[in-house]
């Protein structure tokens, strides 16, 4: 028996804008990816903008058997993007099936 398996990639590109340092940067990043983390039990990382102080990418991917249970939590994920109160500011969001 096939079974079917879907993943969704979302890459999230963020503006920091009140961050002075890469420790200011990182500090909010981490918050963010910590919640996305516990909450989703989603693989996320800090995946561009590495040395920038005020700019980065992050990435959160999922997996799972039900596409229509990927979309929905997709649809929570950004939503607690959109809504951090980490000082971020979402760029863009790019929503990718593997």
């Amino acid at each position: 028996m096939e079974q079917t398996i879907h993943v969704l990639l979302l890459v999230v590109d963020c503006h920091i804008p009140h961050a002075q340092s890469l420790k200011q940067k990182r500090a909010a990043v981490k918050s963010l990816i910590d919640r996305l983390r516990s909450r989703f039990n989603a693989s996320v990382s800090e995946t561009g903008y590495l040395d920038e102080w005020q700019r980065s990418v992050i990435a959160i991917g999922l997996v799972s058997n039900n596409r229509r249970y990927l979309q929905q939590q997709i649809e929570l994920i950004e939503q607690m993007v959109v809504a951090s109160t980490g000082g971020l500011t979402v760029s863009s969001m790019e929503q990718h099936w593997l």
